[in-house]
């Protein structure tokens, strides 16, 4: 167990790899027309 180990959150992040013990960070996709919409009704 420890930095070495890639079943664990540590070994992953200390690898630089990703999975089920530490999912990457889902982008929220924004609509690019939504915000052009925005800018120009300021």
């Amino acid at each position: 167990m420890g930095k070495g180990d890639l079943r664990t959150r540590r070994g992953k992040i200390y690898n630089g790899s990703y999975g089920k013990t530490r999912p990457t960070r889902v982008k929220k996709k924004e609509d690019a027309a939504a915000k052009a919409a925005a800018r120009t009704r300021k």
